[in-house]
């Protein structure tokens, strides 16, 4: 048995600080890969490289993701939450130095790859933590809220501190400034205290130990099958939002700064249901509330092609925030319950993989959508999408479970 499995549980009395450590050690890994993501592009850009540059730059973020991402579950199976946190604050770390030591193409596509790892590596190592250290699923769907937080945040400081630095010291500085902040993972983490692999609450469907060495195994399970594919909605839905509102907007004769404040209105939305979801999370069914989520989702995007005032679209952008600001929580509180006690790590693991596979391929899809029939299909083959993953959740079995499990 390892180490991680010999420790105690978490004390219930020091939650609250567990969970603000853990969000603050995201927000370190999670905002040195937004700042990066936002420095690189520009540097090329102000450079005068091409857009398949920039494009192939912006990809080199999902690619060590997508093939690591499964070990890193099963690697945080087995060690707990510090090992998996501090490899991922190495590479973040090492990325943003490697951009500030050399800022050239190939280096700059190096350190988005370390970047993007540290990320995505952090990301489920917190994951799985938070989920085990729930007592009940209306905490486990309070604590995911909490936590999903997190991003919302990291891009604030990202933005912020990306951007000051590049326009007042350059790239090199902001590149610099950026690896400052995986330091803030290390600290936070060491707030952590040792926590039991063993979960607080059993997982629904599990009967036994499971069998690691094929991930794609817990396919069998079939909650687990729409929950996969519930979460590769989401990161298309993400992935077609981004692509096509832009070129909506621009179709519709709407200034950038008029597209900005629609994406921002988004933004506000989705980190607004997270502050909500935990003060009604005793109210809530995570499978209704995801089926309703999605069905929101779902009629926004149909709604999208036929809006054009810049008013009516953040009002569709507001509510798009909403839905998929609630899904995620929902998601991550059904998936815990579902998954195989001892293999949630590496059911968390197959799901980055399916997101990050899905950042790779959709955008290149939704490009030769657009270029052949334009940019309206995108929006409406998303919303049958949506509407499908609605039908999904609604079949979901087993996963609202509200009571303690044994300690």
């Amino acid at each position: 048995m390892a180490a991680a499995d010999q420790a105690p549980p978490a004390p219930r009395a020091g939650l609250g600080l567990i969970l603000l450590a853990l969000v603050a050690a995201q927000v370190g890994l999670h905002g040195c890969l937004n700042g990066m993501r936002l420095a690189v592009p520009l540097l090329a850009a102000a450079e005068g490289r091409g857009a398949a540059v920039v494009g192939a730059l912006m990809a080199m973020f999902a690619v060590l993701p997508f093939l690591i991402a499964i070990p890193a579950g099963r690697l945080t199976d087995r060690r707990g939450y510090h090992l998996p946190a501090r490899l991922a604050a190495v590479l973040a770390c090492a990325g943003a130095l490697l951009a500030a030591l050399s800022p050239t193409p190939w280096a700059l596509g190096a350190a988005a790859a370390l970047a993007g790892a540290g990320s995505a590596i952090g990301m489920i190592a917190l994951q799985r933590t938070v989920g085990r250290l729930a007592g009940s699923g209306t905490e486990r769907l309070r604590f995911f809220s909490w936590v999903a937080l997190a991003p919302s945040v990291a891009t604030f400081v990202a933005a912020v501190l990306a951007g000051t630095l590049i326009d007042q010291l350059g790239y090199r500085a902001a590149f610099a400034g950026l690896a400052v902040l995986p330091l803030l993972t290390l600290a936070a983490s060491a707030a952590v205290p040792s926590l039991a692999t063993q979960p607080v609450m059993p997982a629904v469907h599990a009967t036994g130990p499971g069998k690691p060495g094929i991930a794609w195994d817990l396919l069998r399970s079939a909650d687990l099958r729409r929950l996969f594919f519930i979460n590769w909605l989401i990161a298309a839905c993400w992935d077609a939002h981004a692509f096509a509102l832009p070129l909506l907007g621009h179709e519709r004769g709407l200034s950038a700064s008029a597209i900005g404040a629609v994406l921002a209105s988004y933004a506000v939305m989705s980190a607004a249901v997270r502050l909500i979801i935990p003060a009604l999370a005793e109210r809530l069914q995570t499978r209704a509330l995801v089926a309703g989520a999605l069905t929101l989702t779902a009629i926004v995007f149909l709604l999208y092609p036929l809006l054009h005032s810049a008013w009516a679209m953040a009002a569709c952008a507001g509510a798009l925030g909403l839905g998929l600001g609630a899904i995620q929580p929902a998601v991550m509180a059904n998936l815990h319950a579902v998954a195989p006690a001892d293999r949630q790590g590496e059911a968390l693991g197959l799901r980055s993989t399916v997101i990050h596979f899905s950042t790779l391929v959709m955008p290149l899809c939704f490009g030769g959508l657009g270029a052949a029939v334009g940019v309206l299909p995108v929006f409406w083959l998303t919303g049958l999408a949506l509407a499908a993953g609605a039908w999904q959740a609604r079949q979901l079995h087993g996963t609202d479970q509200t009571s303690p499990g044994p300690r």
